[in-house]
């Protein structure tokens, strides 16, 4: 049994998560170990986050004159760690790589570093220190994981290799343009490996990875390559790659059409989404607990529900793709958490207590609600006529509000624009986006995480092409709403979805779109 094996049995659950500890799987360290020490000039390693050290075990079984430095942040793990390596030559701290040891240079540079979201860590601190180093302005929504890398960047000696297993997240989010934009000029990178977004590589850890391969070298271009399993890494260098030249790669854009597919190419007479629609995140509370209402809440603190927001608060509320105001009445009836509580007429005594019971909570000092002012008060925010799911597995959730009720984050809100084209049927803008060739579409700029899940912030969808359905001839246009109409009609009558009405307009798209 592996360390790491035995360290998952008996350490709980919270406490490797709260340090991110999700351990490299044999043949991925095997890889990247025999990558870096290929060359014979490798004296000193460094293993920023160790853990167990499973790097610098396989290491020290190719060079055990290698002179290995590690660090890390947990004495749990640090404890057992200087167990395993006793009267080995490496040197372990018990100190936050990202603060300690700058000045110091390493032939080889191997990590798995922490997964932390920005606010599990003092971000701004740590976002600080890499300015003052590196003299890079980053997003404060940067992950941790980068900012180990572009310290090792720092601390890489001339000819010297990283090998690096990361989300692959920061590819293709906002907050890693940045980092690209460091990472070309640097020209150190060689080498992307992309896993295939349905293996899961970590256990519990619900993200896409990646292998990042770097050289102090001029490197002139970067190759990417898709993995299908791990075990393709035995034959690495037979696998096809994608290679590009440093300048034709931009990092202002998301890069998996490096290396994936691009569905849009397939079709001619695009349009950019945002032309027609714009898409904006949903309300946000802050206190969910606090601000979502059901019937029997209502009654227990005597609140008129005249005084509450119809809001839809869970995706799972909305089976089917029409949502009608008997929909919202059978979830009210349900005694679902249909109503949000806004605070905004004091002339009901009811509403005073509860704002005070808020209080007494500390609600108001929340992160979100102590910026409101008053904090009781909602974002301004109308209904949206669309809706559209943020996470998926099986292809977007879009949802026909005929309710026109609100909805919280759960689902992003699509407004009509008109500001390109004029009198847009809104019927005939959801029936395309009801269909599987407009979610191919828009999967070019989604998000990838484990086990097949996909995100799709907002401006991901506002920067996604979709067909120009408007420029179609006036026949075409009313075959595809009557379509459409059967489609709605089957909902709200039979309270069945109709898969073969929705393959025809497909049909349709298909032959008037297809390159």
């Amino acid at each position: 049994m592996l360390v790491e094996e035995k360290y998952i049995q008996e350490i709980d659950i919270n406490h490797r998560k709260k340090f991110a500890q999700f351990f490299t799987p044999f043949p991925i360290a095997k890889f990247m170990v025999n990558w870096i020490l290929e060359k014979n000039n490798i004296k000193t390693l460094l293993e920023p986050a160790f853990g167990l050290g499973i790097f610098s075990r396989l290491a020290l079984e190719k060079n055990k004159n290698l002179q290995i430095k590690g660090f890390d942040v947990d004495k749990t793990i640090y404890d057992k760690a200087n167990k395993i390596f006793q009267n080995k030559n490496i040197d372990l701290f018990l100190e936050d790589y990202l603060y300690n040891d700058w000045n110091n240079k390493y032939d080889a540079i191997i990590c798995n570093p922490p997964y932390l979201k920005f606010h599990d860590y003092n971000n701004l601190e740590t976002l600080k220190e890499i300015k003052k180093r590196l003299n890079i302005n980053l997003s404060g929504f940067t992950n941790i994981y980068t900012l180990f890398l572009l310290k090792s960047i720092y601390q890489l000696n001339q000819n010297g290799k990283i090998a690096y297993i990361v989300p692959s997240e920061f590819l293709n989010s906002n907050y890693g343009k940045n980092i690209k934009k460091y990472l070309l000029e640097s020209k150190l990178l060689k080498e992307i490996i992309i896993f295939d977004f349905k293996e899961n590589i970590f256990d519990k850890a619900i993200t896409t990875s990646a292998i990042l391969l770097l050289e102090k070298t001029q490197n002139n271009f970067l190759n990417f390559t898709n993995i299908n399993n791990i075990f393709q890494l035995n034959n690495f260098n037979n696998i096809e790659k994608k290679s590009y030249s440093y300048k034709d790669i931009d990092y202002d854009t998301k890069w998996k059409k490096y290396y994936q597919k691009q569905n849009s190419l397939k079709y001619k007479n695009l349009i950019p989404f945002n032309s027609v629609a714009k898409v904006k995140r949903g309300i946000a509370t802050g206190a969910n607990e606090y601000f979502i209402f059901n019937i029997e809440k209502a009654k227990k603190y005597k609140i008129n529900t005249k005084y509450l927001l119809p809001c839809i608060t869970a995706s799972k509320d909305i089976i089917l793709p029409i949502f009608t105001t008997n929909d919202f009445d059978n979830l009210k009836n349900d005694n679902k958490n249909i109503f949000l509580f806004n605070g905004i007429n004091q002339n009901d005594n009811y509403i005073k207590e509860y704002i005070e019971y808020g209080e007494k909570q500390d609600i108001h000092q929340r992160h979100l609600t102590s910026k409101r002012k008053p904090w009781y008060k909602l974002e301004n925010r109308p209904p949206a006529p669309i809706l559209v799911g943020v996470f998926n597995r099986k292809g977007l959730k879009f949802i026909r509000n005929e309710a026109n009720i609100l909805n919280l984050t759960t689902f992003h809100c699509i407004y009509l624009t008109n500001s390109l084209f004029q009198n847009i049927d809104i019927d005939l803008l959801f029936a395309y986006l009801l269909t599987n060739t407009a979610k191919e579409i828009f999967n070019d700029e989604s998000r990838e995480y484990g086990n097949g899940l996909k995100k799709f912030e907002p401006n991901d969808l506002n920067n996604a092409n979709i067909l120009n359905i408007f420029d179609l001839d006036i026949l075409v246009k009313n075959k595809i709403l009557n379509l459409y109409n059967q489609y709605r009609n089957k909902i709200i009558n039979d309270r069945i979805e109709s898969k073969e009405l929705l393959n025809e307009i497909d049909t349709i798209l298909q032959n008037e779109f297809k390159a």
